[in-house]
């Protein structure tokens, strides 16, 4: 055993699809607008195995033109699959590319599926003594496991690698031997692969037919055994089982021959893979190869994670054993890969970047800044955090390849002296300045009471405009628009944990170097972005309401919000008590204790000793699924299930806030400050950080709890809150100019009970609250896409009754149905669909042959402008008031944005002259054909006035 090579089998179409299928909600876009998920989720899936595993032996094997053999035997194999995304069509080649560049097989046979390739390549390399693992999330590939061959079934969403060997497989299937895989599957059919099985016959029933008959044909030759309908179907479908048992066969014998010298993990050309990662701008991956094939990356240990003893004696029996050919018989490398780097460097690249001297330096650096009309600066700071972090240096250029550093004094008192100097730069009208993120510049200025005036032009925003998809961090902008990678901060103060550096400790021309680049790199871009954002019609939105929003956030985020610390302690032991008297009440239930937060041990107790349901749903690893909307489905009927779900709700948000929120006091303000993220939510929707107070549960009566927590500054104070109402349904009625609920809402009604009485055609008056809260989840749910099925699940509605209401919901609003349709159209042609503003969401998939992407896409053509819309409305209303409160010189300040909501710590005194500024402020932000209302409350914490 100790000395059996290994041989990795990849079945390279599963994993291009799981990777695709894993990105789809959050795709990966470069710069060129390619989607780039599919061959970036299939790279990571490879990268791993030769990281955990060094195998000694590698082929990647894909299908190609389908199974020939299995299309005749039956023309519907494999038919009821939509096309496949063009993003994978349009990413094989681009892989493939790779896996050549990397000097990996790649094993293809027309007419000849992977399953059947690697099937044979696995049973040819065991009999050559090999240990064989087929790399692959297919459970089909459970009756190939023996003595020698595993399944390694990849790691996702959290869950580590599993190995399957004969034990794991005949636990999962229900069987003695793995081949009989192959008779469960028959029986029982596979809907992916459209493999008809027996009719009736699910998966509880196919195990226990193998476990009294074991195989198709014993069961076939004793049906006199069976009784009733059972006996009827398996008889009347004879044929159609020994067809799917030979359809669910994977073919032992293709036409291919294990080589191992062909199979040899050996060099990859760097060069060549380097440069597509370059071309496919994929850095991190790029510095995954190099860390990989280097000498210093290859000699790392390897630990193998694995779930059965069988695993656990192959990882034992194999550590070290499998070891690429740039090793050489001793265990050194023979050679090692060097970064090819197509890009310029500082190192490459003229530049003049000087350090200004003090006194007559400084001097003559100052009398220069003062005549320009436009600078980027970049603060370089102890450390992250700008309420804490102090001033090290700033940077400056404000011409390429050339720029100043004005190193900082560790005294306070010295420091506030050189940045007074630098005040008639910050605080100049006439001089525009230029940064990336520098809303973190402003803060940090803020600090030595310097407020920065002026035109400003952010990099990072005026990136998010043009291209929303993409990542918008400096380092990533420079190599995509500017071929040029800059000096990693690493490299000046080490890697990110307990023991990295200060830049204090930096010596002074090694900050000069790296801080003005900065500056440079940044003023390039803002030459590059500032023709973008005209070619993308977005420098109206650039100018008017991001940057103008950057200082109204930063004002916001300095300012934080009073906690009252003690509340939350008392409620996190309440919580505590709850928790305890669910945990008893479930334990009850299900007649023993076991771990409610393991999902497995829930699913084996709700599903396999209670059987609250008959086929319970489960997910990829056979595990019963526990997920919320799967419960959720469930609760009504289930005392246990809805006191799970109570259990989960109520320990999250323990954890999440109750627990978390006073760790999140900042000792040198006592308040929480949280940090909104203008560049995140492509929808335009700002996003809160550290802590996120954007997500507190407002559903349930312990989550309101929370915000009574949020207080204000003192006793002359009190908190407001002011919210949009229903302000997105509002925004479909007059985007869609739908007469019939622009109307309802122009009377003043309530909208939800108005489209009731129009779609369940009764008086006004006589709405039931059971009608209303129906009609409220289809104008809700019309803007996500909601269908007949989602409805049902949300109301106590069948599938027939919320298809009717929803075809009723369409009679009563045709123009919203055409509106719909509109976007969709809009959105095809263009690429993209845009808010009232003209903020644009691109949707890649739009046209695409996959239903399941194109649906998505659908679904964001008529969300995203709703949504988008409500998140600009917004925006203005914060922009205005934050002006006239300045202007003003309240002493009251506005705290935070809540999604359609604005919080405000108001001074007692001011308060009915805010109610107004705001509320009007509010309601007349943006023109629509339906008037916008705000509700306004007032209280002694955030509860209270919301």
């Amino acid at each position: 055993m100790a000395n059996q090579k290994r041989l990795f089998l990849l079945d390279a179409y599963a994993l291009i699809f799981r990777g695709y299928y894993a990105l789809i909600k959050n795709p990966r876009i470069n710069s060129k607008g390619q989607d780039t998920s599919a061959i970036m989720g299939f790279m990571n899936s490879l990268f791993d195995v030769i990281r955990r595993e060094k195998p000694d032996h590698l082929a990647i094997c894909f299908d190609k033109d389908g199974s020939t053999e299995r299309t005749e035997l039956f023309e519907a194999y494999k038919a009821n699959r939509d096309a496949t995304p063009d993003v994978i069509k349009q990413s094989i080649p681009i892989i493939q590319d790779l896996i050549k560049a990397m000097h990996i097989p790649c094993v293809e046979i027309s007419g000849m599926e992977a399953d059947d390739i690697i099937g044979t390549l696995a049973k040819q390399a065991e009999k050559q003594n090999y240990q064989v693992f087929m790399v692959t999330p297919d459970k089909d590939f459970g009756q190939l496991v023996s003595e020698n061959i595993f399944m390694y079934r990849p790691a996702r969403m959290g869950n580590a690698i599993e190995i399957w060997g004969i034990p794991e497989v005949k636990k999962r299937f229900g069987v003695e031997r793995p081949e009989q895989v192959i008779d469960y599957l028959g029986m029982m059919g596979d809907a992916s692969d459209n493999i008809p099985g027996l009719p009736g016959v699910g998966e509880k029933t196919a195990k226990k037919f193998i476990a009294e008959f074991g195989s198709m044909e014993a069961l076939l030759a004793n049906t006199d055994k069976l009784t009733g309908k059972m006996k009827e179907k398996v008889e009347d479908n004879a044929e159609l089982g020994l067809l799917s048992k030979k359809l669910a066969t994977i073919n032992t014998d293709c036409d291919v021959t294990f080589n191992e010298k062909d199979y040899e993990m050996s060099m990859p050309d760097a060069e060549k893979v380097q440069q597509i990662f370059e071309e496919l701008e994929f850095r991190r991956l790029k510095e995954q190869f190099l860390k990989l094939f280097s000498s210093e990356g290859a000699s790392e240990e390897v630990t193998q994670i694995s779930n059965s003893e069988s695993a656990k004696k192959t990882a034992k029996s194999t550590a070290g054993s499998g070891q690429f050919s740039l090793f050489g018989g001793d265990g050194e490398p023979a050679s090692d890969i060097k970064e090819y780097n197509s890009r310029k460097t500082i190192d490459t690249t003229e530049h003049f970047y000087q350090t200004v001297q003090a006194g007559m330096g400084t001097r003559l650096f100052l009398q220069n800044l003062l005549k320009q009309n436009s600078v980027c600066f970049d603060t370089e700071t102890t450390g992250l955090n700008p309420l804490t972090a102090e001033l090290v240096g700033i940077a400056f250029s404000w011409e390429t390849g050339k720029g100043f550093y004005l190193p900082f004094p560790e005294s306070k008192d010295e420091a506030q002296e050189l940045i007074e100097q630098l005040r008639p730069f910050f605080e100049s009208e006439a001089i525009e300045k230029i940064g990336q993120n520098l809303k973190y510049d402003i803060k940090v200025l803020a600090k030595y009471n310097v407020s920065v005036q002026g035109k400003l032009f952010d990099t990072m925003l005026a990136h998010y405009l043009i291209n929303p998809d993409m990542r918008h961090n400096m380092d990533v902008l420079a190599e995509t628009y500017l071929n040029y990678t800059p000096v990693a901060i690493e490299a000046l103060i080490g890697k990110k944990g307990k023991n990295q550096g200060n830049m204090r400790d930096v010596p002074v021309e090694q900050q000069t170097e790296y801080a003005v680049e900065d500056a440079d790199i940044t003023l390039q871009l803002k030459e590059h972005f500032q023709n973008e954002l005209g070619e993308a019609n977005t420098q109206k939105l650039f100018d008017e309401i991001e940057i103008p929003l950057l200082r109204v956030l930063a004002d916001m985020e300095l300012e934080g919000i009073n906690l009252d610390e003690g509340f939350l302690k008392n409620l996190s032991s309440e919580l505590d008590n709850d928790i305890l008297k669910l945990e008893k009440s479930i334990y009850e239930a299900a007649g023993e204790t076991f771990n409610i937060a393991s999902p497995k041990q829930l699913g084996e107790i709700l599903f396999d000793k209670m059987k609250l349901v008959d086929k319970p749903k489960k997910t990829k690893t056979g595990q019963y699924s526990t997920a919320e909307d799967v419960l959720s489905y469930l609760a009504k009927d289930h005392k246990i299930i809805r006191d799970v779900l109570e259990y989960r709700g109520l320990s999250k948000l323990k954890s999440t806030y109750v627990d978390a929120l006073p760790e999140q006091v900042e000792p040198s303000t006592q308040r929480v400050h949280t940090d909104y993220m203008q560049t995140v939510a492509a929808t335009g929707r700002l996003s809160s950080n550290n802590p996120n107070l954007q997500n507190i549960p407002i559903r349930t009566e312990r989550g309101r709890e929370v915000r009574k927590a949020f207080i204000p500054r003192d006793e002359e104070h009190v908190l407001l809150a002011a919210d949009y109402s229903q302000i997105e349904l509002r925004i479909i009625a007059a985007l869609s100019e739908e007469e019939t609920m622009i109307q309802a809402f122009t009377n003043g009604e309530d909208i939800h009970a108005s489209t009731a009485a129009k779609v369940f055609n009764v008086p006004l008056a006589e709405v039931t609250r059971e009608q209303r809260s129906n009609a409220k989840t289809v104008n809700f749910g019309i803007i996500y896409g909601v269908s007949a099925f989602g409805l049902s699940n949300q109301t106590d509605l069948s599938r027939s009754e919320s298809k009717e209401l929803i075809d009723t919901y369409y009679k009563t609003y045709p123009k919203l149905r055409n509106y719909i349709s509109e976007q969709i159209d809009f959105a095809r042609e263009h690429g993209y669909v845009q808010t009232v503003l003209g903020r644009r969401r691109y949707l890649n998939g739009i046209n695409g042959s996959n239903a399941v992407v194109r649906g998505a896409a659908e679904r964001n053509a008529v969300n995203a402008p709703i949504q988008g819309s409500a998140a600009d409305i917004i925006k203005i209303a914060m922009i205005r008031i934050h002006e006239k409160m300045t202007k003003a010189g309240y002493k009251s300040k506005m705290l935070l944005q809540v999604h359609d909501e604005l919080v405000f710590d108001v001074y007692k005194p001011e308060l009915e002259e805010l109610k107004v500024l705001i509320k009007k402020e509010m309601e007349k932000a943006y023109p629509l054909s339906v008037p916008l209302e705000v509700e306004l409350g007032v209280g002694e914490n955030w509860l209270e006035a919301h």
